[in-house]
């Protein structure tokens, strides 16, 4: 098997994963979620996501989601379980996946051979994942694979969204940035979620955001203006290539061909629903 070129893994996941987001953000899952009685949007979110894990306690869900404040997730944790189980919220995102895709990308995208293909080189990639210290992975791991392929795609996209999502906590945990400091370095790199969503979404306060920022200044990785400075560049840079590295099993199994078609394949599914307006446009950016 030939070895794979620089950062390849990193640009399947970065064609793949924005699809499997785009559920997160769609009024079908809104609705899906308020029509099994779940119609807080904080409440539908740590309840999507987390529902593969069982009817697990707010302590789960923000040790697994990690930039989350405890606060707003133990507001709606575990109660949102006595409104519908895991097994019917799962059901329920499994319908606004379907109808999600099937409105962003078109019948004919969701029905053809390229789908098909994806579904399956995406699978195979999932292949090589590995369960341990990967909660929310192992968790994903454990459900049935769909049948239509396009959704087939979508869970093996969730599946390697959230391998590649919990070897990064290790590498936060090694860098040393705590929930928010992660949220606001990341946000400075231009590429993160904007200040007001971070803040409005995650449970945090201004306050919170100004405090982290100043921890930041004092470990030399921010300047007064909010910008990384160089050592912070080089702490991002190296965050990713940490994770890079504990995320290169399922492209190394794929091999170089493999994950370069699914990429092509990635990215092109992704520019359609970009197109359809997938995501609010002030979602990321300074």
């Amino acid at each position: 098997m030939t070895s794979l070129p620089a950062r390849a893994g990193r640009r399947c996941h970065n064609a793949l994963n924005p699809l499997h987001s785009t559920v997160y953000f769609s009024p079908d899952f809104a609705k899906e979620l308020a029509g099994v009685g779940i119609e807080d949007s904080s409440a539908a979110y740590f309840a999507g996501r987390g529902a593969a894990m069982g009817a697990v306690g707010a302590g789960v869900i923000t040790a697994t989601f990690y930039n989350f404040n405890h606060d707003l997730v133990a507001r709606h944790v575990p109660e949102v379980w006595r409104t519908a189980s895991p097994e019917t919220v799962l059901a329920a995102r499994l319908r606004a996946a379907d109808s999600t895709l099937r409105r962003l990308l078109g019948a004919e995208a969701v029905g053809s051979d390229e789908m098909a293909e994806a579904a399956g080189l995406a699978l195979r990639a999932a292949e090589a994942c590995t369960r341990h210290a990967r909660p929310l992975y192992a968790a994903h791991a454990d459900l049935p694979v769909p049948d239509q392929p396009h959704l087939a795609y979508w869970h093996a996209a969730t599946l390697l969204r959230e391998h590649r999502g919990d070897g990064h906590l290790t590498a936060l945990l090694a860098a040393g940035l705590d929930p928010l400091e992660a949220l606001v370095s990341h946000t400075a790199t231009g590429k993160g979620m904007s200040p007001r969503w971070a803040v409005t979404t995650r449970g945090w306060t201004r306050t919170d955001w100004e405090a982290a920022a100043g921890r930041l200044r004092e470990r030399g990785l921010l300047d007064g203006e909010g910008e990384l400075t160089e050592a912070g560049t080089a702490l991002r840079a190296d965050l990713e290539d940490a994770t890079d590295r504990l995320d290169a099993a399922p492209y190394t199994h794929l091999g170089a061909e493999g994950t370069e078609r699914l990429t092509e394949l990635g990215r092109g599914f992704l520019a359609a629903a970009l197109g359809a307006g997938a995501f609010p446009a002030d979602l990321t950016g300074k």
